[in-house]
């Protein structure tokens, strides 16, 4: 089944695997601030919070990343917190250089669309990541997903905190 979110109210699709709450991560390949490749081998042994957002260039998705930046200073150290967009790495790094984002690693998606396609968050019409946040536990299972049907919108921070608090007394 094709997944939809819209954009303005104009309807997208989303293309890549359908993923399911309790269902293995797929790995992906993503390119860090330095132009490095990243996988999700990369954060084994940790509990994975993982935004994603459409481009650091737009205010729903600037807030996004310092809410929850702000947010993870309270999280166990247990937990990475990895934002995810097809912004290009520099803008990334200027971006966390100057809104000072040292408790969420930033990661590109521009290289391969990996984490998009892998985990069924990319938008076929423009090319961008959705507005999505996900929980992996350290087994790397998928224990939360959280797709905003619409892209301007924010994502629910009370629900995503809440759920990351949950993971952490399972494990």
């Amino acid at each position: 089944m094709k997944k939809k979110i819209t954009f303005k109210g104009t309807s997208m699709s989303l293309v890549g695997r359908d993923l399911k709450v309790g269902s293995k991560a797929p790995d992906f390949r993503v390119v860090s601030q330095e132009m490095k490749e990243v996988t999700l081998n990369d954060f084994k042994d940790k509990v994975k919070l993982i935004i994603t957002f459409p481009s650091l260039d737009t205010p729903v998705c600037d807030l996004q990343v310092k809410e929850f930046n702000k947010r993870a200073t309270s999280l166990s150290d247990e937990v990475a917190v990895i934002g995810i967009s097809m912004d290009l790495p520099f803008a990334q790094k200027r971006f966390c250089q100057i809104n000072d984002i040292k408790n969420a690693i930033v990661l590109s998606d521009y290289k391969f669309a990996s984490f998009g396609k892998n985990y069924g968050l990319l938008v076929k019409e423009l090319h961008l990541l959705a507005r999505a946040v996900l929980i992996l536990d350290k087994q790397n299972r998928l224990r939360y997903l959280q797709i905003v049907e619409e892209l301007t919108d924010s994502p629910k921070y009370d629900e995503a905190i809440e759920k990351i608090a949950e993971v952490l007394r399972k494990t």
